[in-house]
Formats: structure tokens, C-alpha cells, sequence
């Protein structure tokens, strides 16, 4: 069965998520605290397998794919069984970790008894899983410094995020969706905002932070898009990044293509795709 791991345990889940060999700092933060979540595993003394949830509506599964117990509570956790589901969750397996073919048999089975079904008030595509794609980057300086000196908007105000901004902030990617509040962020995170005409543009921010990894979380404002403002302020956490001895990180659904597009005039190179789940509520 999938059991609910205390938060004083999440340590456990820490040794095998290091030999993870994908971007997994979203769940890293979940398990050190940095932000909530919710953690099951197949034992809670002595765990095999383990899914990280983030509030943010990332997941991640990995350890022992042959846990049958644990697997039958899979199928209804990701087919949302229970209903308790309320929004779209991304979940991604370890690739390594044998979790792709079981999770696309588990989601092959669900959509045709939904097609089999006569849609209702529900149609059968609200609750279809869709499979969608993860892209991990690897950071090239010498692109980045290249393009900085291209397209880096010399006349925008950049400030250093304050708790105001990062209350201020709205849209889809923003601090207080990845920590627990203002105070947590400035004394650990880092971000900055672009100002234009004495609004808020754009802000990147840390959405993760370890010893040396800083993954980078952007929104631009309507109206004040595909004017170089995100690449502006994206260069300013890079370029706190590097004076740290930080290696920024990029990630993102390879479906989304201005954020694909950002990540490589940032000098961010597509170094593995994997499968994205988008597990329907």
C-alpha cells in the first residue's frame, strides 16, 4: 500500500533520491523542508518505494517498481480512485527505476474504460491522462555570456526580490508556491524583479536551492511580454549564480515552448527528455 510518510521521517526517502540521476530538487525540497508536500512509501520503517508530492502539483516516484502491494495503491492514486484529487498533478519516474512502462500501462487501461464509457457531464477528456515530456537542461556559460551581451535590456530597473515582491507576486510561477512564506525565502531563496514604468515586469527567483544547485523559476506579466524582460531578469539570478558558485538549473515541459525557447537563448542545452504525466482530477 502507499503509506504516508510523518514528515520528521523524510530523511529515509533522501539516500535513494540521490542516486536519481534526473533533476529532482523539487522533491529534494520537499523531503529537507524547504517547502510542503506529502510522502508515501511502501513501508514506513523501512521504505522500498516512494512518491514525493509537491503542493505545487509536481511528483516524483522512484525506488523498488516491483512492489505489488504498493503498486495497486498506485493505480488508484494516479487514476484518482478516491477523488480526493481537487487539480492536475505532473508526475515523473525515475527513468532508471522501471516506473515508465508500469505508469503507461496503468494509464493505457484507464483512458479506454473512460472511452468505453458513454461521456456524461464529465466527459471522458477532463479525466483522460495525458503523457507530455520533461526537459532536463545542462548550462553552457559561454552561450550564455554571448547572448547576454545580445539581448540583455539595459534600460529596465532590476531589483533584488523584497517581502513586498514576493507577496506582491501573482500568476502560475511564483515564490510563495515553493516556500513556506516571505521570511523562509529572503533569509534562504534569491530572486529579482525587472520594473518597467514602476510595474513589475518580470521576476526569476530560486523555486530550489541546495549547497551548488539553483533552479530557476520565471513569470512576466501580461502585457509585458516578448520585450527580452524575462531574459533580463533570468540573467540576473544566472549572473548571482555564478559570482556562488551556483550551477543554475533549468526544467520544463518540453510543450511549452516559450519556456523551452528562454532556456536555450539562456544558454540552457536540452540534455534529456523524459516522460511528464499529467494525472487528471
Amino acid at each position: 500500500m502507499m503509506l504516508k510518510l510523518d514528515s520528521r521521517d523524510y530523511a529515509l526517502a533522501l539516500p535513494l533520491l540521490s542516486q536519481v540521476k534526473i533533476n529532482t530538487l523539487f522533491a529534494e525540497a520537499v523531503l529537507k523542508g524547504q517547502t510542503t508536500g506529502t510522502v508515501y512509501v511502501d513501508n514506513v520503517q523501512n521504505p522500498r518505494t516512494f512518491y514525493v508530492a509537491h503542493d505545487y502539483g509536481m511528483s516524483l516516484v522512484y525506488g523498488d517498481s516491483g512492489n505489488e502491494a504498493f503498486n495497486r495503491s498506485l493505480y488508484d492514486y494516479i487514476t484518482n480512485k478516491s477523488g480526493d484529487r481537487q487539480s492536475p498533478e505532473w508526475l515523473q519516474g525515475d527513468p532508471a527505476g522501471g516506473w515508465s512502462p508500469l505508469v503507461e500501462s496503468i494509464i493505457t487501461e484507464h483512458n479506454a474504460l473512460l472511452n468505453a464509457v458513454e461521456p456524461g457531464p464529465e466527459t471522458a477528456d477532463t479525466r483522460k491522462i495525458y503523457t507530455h515530456t520533461r526537459v532536463n537542461f545542462t548550462f553552457d556559460p559561454e552561450v550564455y555570456h554571448s547572448a547576454k551581451e545580445q539581448w540583455f535590456r539595459r534600460d529596465a530597473v532590476i531589483v533584488q526580490m523584497t517581502a513586498g515582491l514576493f507577496d506582491g507576486q501573482s500568476g502560475a510561477v511564483i515564490p510563495r508556491y515553493f516556500w513556506r512564506d516571505a521570511e523562509h525565502f529572503l533569509s534562504t531563496g534569491i530572486g529579482y524583479t525587472l520594473l518597467w514604468e514602476g510595474e513589475s515586469a518580470s521576476s526569476a527567483f530560486s523555486a530550489y536551492r541546495t549547497a551548488d544547485q539553483l533552479e530557476i523559476g520565471i513569470e512576466s506579466a501580461a502585457g509585458h511580454r516578448g520585450k527580452h524582460f524575462a531574459f533580463s531578469v533570468c540573467s540576473a539570478l544566472i549572473d548571482y549564480c555564478l559570482e556562488h558558485g551556483l550551477e543554475p538549473v533549468w526544467g520544463c515541459r518540453r510543450e511549452n515552448e516559450g519556456s523551452y525557447r528562454l532556456a536555450q537563448k539562456l544558454g540552457f542545452k536540452s540534455s534529456l527528455y523524459i516522460p511528464y504525466y499529467r494525472l487528471a482530477e
